[in-house]
């Protein structure tokens, strides 16, 4: 549904993406996810049509962005973090508005009262933007976004401004209308991001450093699948039956963090989950377990440990990936002054 290749932009001599490259399929749900200055929204921007690249090609649906705009724009239901409402029109009126704007050819009473009723606005319809609250006004332009039922949909901080109980609402219709359509979902909040996609793409320093699995990326970090666990048992005798668990390479004891409890840090050989069976062990022995947890890291620890390496090749090589050293990062600059000068 969307293939980018080697895409670039400048801003003067500041390269704020370099040559980025990736491929979603349709139906996919897929976190967008940098930190500020990454270069994120500018491929977003330019991915809505909003900015002009510098260089490198990008196909929605089969349509390129430079040769048919007008094509790829149809394609595409685009929310930015700050939603682009006219608060003095009521919300039919702002509706009525963006259909004709669009140019949306399904029936129009029909097709705006689904959008209204799929992101529950229809209770609002007749109010002044205006007067809404912030949650309101965000799902307003959700609404905006899902006029004309585009094939793709890029949501910029969708869930800003909303209550918890909304915010499971939007993570759900997310959810939904991803059986359908592609969705391009960027969040600062990473428990939405992991909730809700199956895949991240992770961009720094304008290029992309990671594009797995959220699970994929913590298994690629985490050095070990250590378990942690907080048993009420007597130390010796749970020490020398986690020992004998097939799979296990090594159990410490931390002593008593609580009264009548024991913590143990119990390590697998390789590649060995020993999670269940670990399980087992102390339940067959009549103990109970107060706290049981793995160190595979959080979308959130995955992150922050991708985005605060050294450089982005030390990033890749945490992931695993084999970096040529010899390719410098004015390359794509030098290519493209050189374009320019000819």
């Amino acid at each position: 549904m969307i293939e980018v290749i080697g895409l670039s932009k400048r801003y003067g001599t500041h390269l704020a993406v370099q040559d980025v490259n990736f491929s979603i399929s349709k139906g996919e749900v897929v976190g967008f996810l940098g930190p500020n200055g990454a270069g994120k929204s500018t491929i977003m921007n330019i991915l809505t049509g909003y900015l002009s690249m510098t260089q490198g090609s990008i196909m929605v649906d089969g349509f390129d962005i430079n040769e048919n705009p007008e094509d790829v724009k149809k394609r595409i239901g685009y929310l930015p973090e700050i939603p682009p409402l006219y608060i003095d029109m009521t919300v039919s009126e702002y509706l009525s508005f963006i259909y004709d704007l669009k140019k949306v050819k399904f029936p129009k009473k029909p097709h705006i009262d689904e959008v209204m009723r799929l992101v529950k606005i229809d209770n609002v319809k007749d109010r002044l933007i205006k007067n809404l609250s912030k949650g309101y006004r965000q799902r307003v332009g959700f609404a905006q976004a899902l006029m004309g039922n585009p094939d793709v949909l890029i949501l910029d901080e969708p869930t800003v401004g909303l209550d918890p109980k909304q915010i499971i609402e939007i993570r759900n219709l997310i959810a939904k209308l991803g059986k359908n359509h592609t969705i391009i979902l960027s969040s600062h909040i990473l428990s939405e991001i992991q909730a809700v996609c199956k895949r991240v793409i992770i961009i720094n320093k304008g290029e992309i450093i990671a594009d797995d699995t959220p699970d994929n990326l913590s298994a690629k970090l985490s050095s070990d699948r250590s378990v942690m666990a907080r048993i009420v048992c007597n130390e010796e005798d749970m020490l020398e039956a986690l020992s004998s668990v097939k799979g296990v390479a090594k159990v410490v004891s931390l002593g008593s963090k609580e009264k009548g409890s024991c913590d143990f840090v119990i390590t697998p050989e390789e590649d060995t989950d020993i999670r269940a069976a670990v399980s087992r062990r102390i339940s067959e022995r009549g103990k109970t377990i107060l706290s049981f947890a793995d160190s595979t890291l959080s979308l959130e620890q995955v992150f922050l440990r991708l985005t605060e390496a050294q450089d982005n090749n030390e990033a890749r090589r945490m992931l695993g990936f084999e970096v040529n050293e010899d390719i410098v990062a004015d390359e794509v600059t030098e290519e493209i002054e050189s374009e320019e000068a000819e």
